[in-house]
């Protein structure tokens, strides 16, 4: 699937906070230590390794399961790497990972063992429904359920989606 874009400042929160890395960057040495702060950079990757792990957790939280998963977070950027299952739940796992706040990209290397053809994606715009997606992508505003289920378990009620996610639109049957 290759480089995915997200609206960086939009989606769900991971409740890291920053409270930790304002600890890290405010210790000094301990009485009887010389050793130097941790530089910017240092905790910068610190940040970056927190939030690839929380991320790691949320895609098993949501109970996929994806074969020797790798989330490597690099700022705003993460790349996935692994086996998923099947071609929906890896372009689901891209999704749920790219639809966190302060994701703005997803650099999707993940395989899929069953093999199938790749859904569209669509920016959700200030005003939609799924019931209005549905009748653009489907020309029948009903097939909104499609939509939905093709969404799950990211989604737990069609009217709550956002501006600025992104969502799955799986082929018309």
């Amino acid at each position: 699937m290759g480089l995915i874009q997200f609206a960086k400042n939009v989606g769900r929160k991971l409740g890291l906070g920053d409270d930790d890395d304002k600890k890290v960057q405010g210790q000094g040495p301990q009485p009887g230590q010389h050793a130097a702060p941790p530089t910017p950079q240092q905790v910068q990757e610190l940040h970056d390794r927190r939030k690839g792990a929380a991320l790691v957790k949320l895609v098993q939280d949501m109970g996929f399961k994806v074969h020797e998963l790798g989330v490597r977070v690099d700022g705003d950027k993460v790349t996935l790497t692994g086996e998923a299952p099947s071609q929906e739940d890896r372009e689901k796992i891209a999704l749920l990972v790219g639809n966190v706040e302060g994701i703005g990209s997803v650099d999707d290397n993940m395989t899929a063992a069953q093999a199938a053809p790749e859904a569209q994606f669509y920016e959700v715009q200030k005003g939609d429904t799924l019931s209005k997606i549905a009748k653009h992508h489907y020309g029948d505003a009903n097939k909104y359920h499609r939509i939905f289920e093709a969404n799950r378990p990211m989604l737990k009620d069609p009217d709550e989606i956002y501006p600025g996610q992104r969502l799955r639109i799986p082929p018309a049957a």
